[in-house]
């Protein structure tokens, strides 16, 4: 069995260096994996790094340009290009960690399972910011388990473009991503993966390292991205658009409504206070949690705020697509 490693990339050569790294030291011999890089329209050089690289890699390397057209077509293309009998997707952001591709092709060999997802970690040597980013969309506390990072989950768990594979042979039966979601194309591939009767299975092992968005802007027009994906997502077949997702816009509308309401009914300012005590009390709860999680206080004190980050823009997005929705409705 030959893995093959593809990674869709857009002007983040800095990054590639890293992950490129990581997979030298995997601990899976190098003639057993391939790595299918797919340029996305790059103009910081990419090209040029991976013509350097190639020679000083025990492992091959495939590049393939295309015009911007979004990770959706780069990923197909890459599984279109791509020699092995399972695919591997991971993000140029993300790290792996040297037991990660043995993991996988154990998981594939010995349980012949059709795809898999994995979770994403923050490692030691992270900035407290990316720590705590990591925290709030990997812990059950703040989403729920959607990203199965515990096992455990309120709604269905779809595997993720930055840590998901499959074989070659579920690809030639479903076909490649849906090209047109930015933030959900993933979701909607895994969607459709399950529905096909493949066997897939979540890996808590097979884990990368993953830096994310590395301000509080990027990482807020990120997720805001997400909301409106999840809206989309839920218009192609609803069971991908569940209770759970609509929670923080659910909040954001009940906020101001009972703001306004608690000055003039005594009913709604008790109401008010007893959701603010609540609000108050789980951000203490996550940052002793997150302390106990990074055994750093920096860390521990910005998760409240990344959470708070995340919840304003994923449901501003979910609200944004809904009205843009109804109004060519």
């Amino acid at each position: 069995m030959k893995l093959s490693i593809i990674v869709a990339t857009y002007n983040r050569k800095h990054q590639l260096k890293e992950l490129f790294e990581s997979f030298k030291h995997q601990t899976l011999p190098p003639d057993r994996f391939e790595i299918v890089v797919v340029d996305d329209g790059s103009t910081d050089g990419t090209d040029q790094f991976i013509d350097e690289v190639g020679s000083r890699v025990p492992f091959g390397i495939q590049y393939h340009y295309q015009q911007n057209k979004g990770p959706g077509y780069a990923r197909t293309l890459g599984m279109e290009q791509a020699g092995g009998d399972v695919f591997i997707f991971i993000d140029s952001d993300c790290i792996a960690p040297p037991h990660y591709l043995q993991t996988i092709a154990d998981a594939f060999h010995n349980r012949y399972i059709d795809a898999f997802g994995g979770p994403d970690r923050s490692a030691e040597a992270f900035s407290p910011w990316d720590k705590a980013v990591n925290y709030v969309m990997t812990s059950f506390l703040t989403t729920g388990g959607l990203r199965g990072s515990s096992g455990k989950k309120l709604a269905r768990y779809y595997p993720r473009s930055f840590n998901m594979g499959l074989r070659r042979e579920v690809f030639e039966k479903i076909g490649g991503f849906g090209s047109i979601y930015h933030y959900g194309e993933d979701i909607e591939f895994s969607h459709r993966i399950i529905n096909s009767g493949a066997r897939v299975e979540y890996i808590d092992d097979a884990f990368v390292y993953h830096k994310r968005r590395s301000s509080p802007r990027s990482f807020m027009k990120q997720v805001f991205k997400m909301g409106k994906a999840r809206v989309q997502l839920g218009k192609i077949d609803r069971s991908m658009l569940e209770p759970l997702h609509f929670m923080p816009a659910v909040f954001l509308i009940s906020l101001p409504v009972l703001l306004v309401g608690a000055m003039v009914s005594d009913i709604l300012r008790f109401l008010f206070i007893i959701v603010l005590i609540i609000f108050v009390l789980f951000g203490v709860y996550l940052i002793l949690d997150g302390f106990r999680h990074s055994r750093d206080l920096i860390t521990a004190i910005l998760i409240p705020i990344v959470f708070c980050i995340q919840v304003t823009a994923y449901g501003t997005g979910m609200m944004t697509e809904g009205i843009q929705t109804l109004r060519k409705k």
